[in-house]
Formats: structure tokens, C-alpha cells, sequence
């Protein structure tokens, strides 16, 4: 076997498909059943969260000046400065 033919070897990658796994594997329907089990219990322990139009409105603002803010653009207004 000459090095060119242990290159090819060395170099050769299997590609497997990614599979799913945990929650993300879940049929939709069992999904949304825990995740509300977790909301409800949440709310009844009082450390849940209620969106206001407000609220709302500031994650918007932080969310597209994190993706958005570092390409020239006029950075965006500070959520208590709107």
C-alpha cells in the first residue's frame, strides 16, 4: 500500500443522518402535554410568566439588536428609552 492510498483512507467520512433524541424525538401532541404540565405548575407556584404588550414589545427589541445590532445599522433604542 503506497501513501496515497493510505491518505484515501484516512480521509474517508461516514456520514450518518442526524436523529433525534429526548424531547425533541416526542410526537408533538406528548410534547405540548408536558410542556403544559410545566406552565400550570409553574403558574400555581406563582413563578410563572404573564406577557403584557409591553413586555412583549421590550423582548422584541432586545431579541433583534442581539441578531441583528452588529452590522452598521443604527443600534436599537433601549427597551425604557421607547
Amino acid at each position: 500500500m503506497d501513501s496515497s492510498e493510505k491518505n484515501a483512507e484516512a480521509t474517508e467520512v461516514v456520514v450518518r443522518p442526524k436523529q433525534r433524541r429526548g424531547f425533541a424525538a416526542m410526537d408533538p401532541a406528548v410534547q405540548r402535554a408536558i410542556a403544559r404540565k410545566g406552565g400550570v405548575a409553574s403558574h400555581a407556584q406563582g413563578t410563572g410568566h404573564e406577557w403584557n404588550s409591553e413586555a412583549a414589545r421590550a423582548a422584541g427589541i432586545k431579541g433583534g439588536a442581539a441578531s441583528h445590532g452588529g452590522r452598521g445599522k443604527k443600534p436599537a433604542p433601549e427597551p425604557d428609552q421607547v
